[in-house]
């Protein structure tokens, strides 16, 4: 890593932005896949193989598109799927590969999507039922021991995701991490009703909160820019979802450019994280 870093003394904790205005925080909003849940780890893969087919119909998929839609994915991380689907459906037009009539709207290529993504999730559910995988495999390093600090101190969080509500509320249930959060908020079925930037408004305006009182943490970019742009402050999880700890510097690079303030690979320093956001 080129750039210069600056990391809390002893950790792996990387502060981006050294003038945050820390121990005020109030309210947190989390993301969920990839920043608590590693249930729906590998989705890129199963989103990215499935647009690059939708584009390409009949025809021999080319690097060209290949990169086109793995971009797309990196841009839009963190959005509600349906915004992504609506992508794919300008990406099919554009390349006029696919016959009119067969081309599907993102409703259509949702529903693919969905139903190719949840067959390794149930999968992955079964087996934490069964104990063949452990609540520590399917979740972030320490997450758990972070929320539990959060709660001590008495902040109300959230989990605003891109994924479907019932999905999102489901999976939280499974993990057992529901019990931390005033609301779990997910994608619903009008476009309208739900986005991260409309939730993030309305808790600062129903709270009354300012700035630095009202923090994101998230492993995608739009969380993190959508509370930049309301003062909050924006803590950016580059997790490498394989193995549910260290660094991946694809996500650290996102995170960074997203406007990241704090940058944590997973929450292994969960305690000394706590102290350094509450100036303990």
């Amino acid at each position: 890593m080129s750039e210069q870093q600056n990391f809390l003394p002893g950790t792996q904790i990387e502060i981006i932005n050294p003038n945050l205005k820390l121990g005020k925080i109030k309210h947190i909003l989390f993301d969920f896949d990839g920043t608590i849940s590693l249930l729906r780890e590998g989705w890129q893969n199963i989103m990215g193989p499935m647009c690059v087919e939708m584009i390409c119909g009949d025809h021999e998929p080319t690097p060209e598109i290949e990169k086109e839609v793995a971009d797309m994915i990196d841009e839009t991380t963190g959005i509600q799927t349906i915004f992504q689907m609506q992508r794919l459906v300008e990406m099919v037009r554009t390349h006029g590969l696919v016959p009119h009539d067969k081309i599907l709207d993102e409703w259509g290529y949702k529903a693919i999507y969905n139903e190719r993504l949840l067959m390794p999730v149930r999968e992955r559910i079964q087996k934490l039922k069964n104990g063949e995988v452990s609540l520590e495999q399917m979740t972030v390093r320490n997450v758990f021991n972070f929320l539990e600090e959060l709660k001590k101190r008495n902040v109300t969080m959230y989990v605003f995701s891109g994924t479907d509500r019932e999905d999102v509320q489901n999976e939280a249930s499974v993990l057992g991490a529901d019990k931390y959060f005033a609301e779990i908020w997910g994608a619903l079925p009008s476009i309208e009703e739900y986005s991260k930037e409309k939730v993030i408004r309305e808790i600062i305006a129903t709270h009354n909160l300012h700035g630095p009182e009202v923090m994101a943490i998230g492993d995608g970019p739009v969380e993190l820019r959508n509370v930049k742009e309301q003062g909050g402050i924006a803590l950016g999880v580059a997790s490498n979802e394989k193995t549910g700890y260290g660094w991946d510097m694809h996500k650290r690079n996102r995170l960074l450019r997203a406007g990241a303030d704090i940058l944590v690979p997973d929450f292994s320093e969960y305690d000394k994280l706590v102290k350094y956001l509450f100036c303990e």
